[in-house]
């Protein structure tokens, strides 16, 4: 995998990075979800429910906490899955995993997994987590118009605002901190593999 300097390229941190991971950093999982629409391949982001969390409101993978009873990360990624956005465990091969990335203002340590579906025929969405579900074709997301700088607000740290790298699409929504950083690295994944291996 690319790993950290492709996560880079498209780093925003409201907390500065610490020099070790803490022991306390909470594992967590999340899937990146693509799909085939004709000859275009896509991937599936959400936009969180506004609750007040660090994440509150923002454009994510499908994801969370590791419970007790997972029996791995996969089975994390995949289940918040189901339970998000309603998506069988058993419609997705899990293709892989892309390189972990800790988030210092929540303390989430996410494992990302890269997922192939055919085909999404209808979404069951927990509306207590998931505002809507973003369908996003890559050639759309990954062109160079895309990128830009933007000032953004953590919902942890309301007082600030920041610049920061992000991806920004056609109608005006921000993609940006650890979930543009797992974009960048697979970004980087496809432009050495064609899209064509993943159909």
């Amino acid at each position: 995998m690319p790993g950290h300097l492709a996560q880079e390229k498209m780093a925003a941190r409201v907390v500065p990075m610490p020099l070790t991971i803490p022991q306390d950093a909470r594992p967590s999982a999340v899937l990146c979800l693509l799909f085939p629409v004709d000859a275009d391949l896509h991937v599936l982001l959400m936009k969180r429910t506004p609750d007040k969390s660090a994440h509150s409101g923002q454009v994510s993978f499908p994801g969370g906490s590791q419970d007790p009873s997972d029996v791995d990360l996969k089975s994390t990624a995949l289940r918040e899955t189901y339970e998000e956005i309603g998506i069988s465990p058993s419609n997705i091969d899990v293709l892989g995993a892309l390189t972990p990335l800790y988030i210092p203002v929540s303390k989430f340590h996410v494992f990302p997994y890269l997922g192939f579906i055919n085909e999404i025929n209808a979404y069951n969405i927990s509306h207590s987590e998931v505002a809507h579900v973003i369908e996003l074709s890559l050639n759309n997301l990954f062109h160079p118009d895309r990128k830009t700088m933007v000032d953004v607000v953590s919902p942890a740290m309301p007082q600030v605002i920041r610049n920061v790298k992000a991806y920004k699409l056609e109608d005006g929504t921000i993609i940006w901190g650890a979930t543009a950083m797992m974009l960048s690295e697979l970004e980087t994944i496809l432009e050495e593999y064609p899209t064509t291996h993943f159909q």
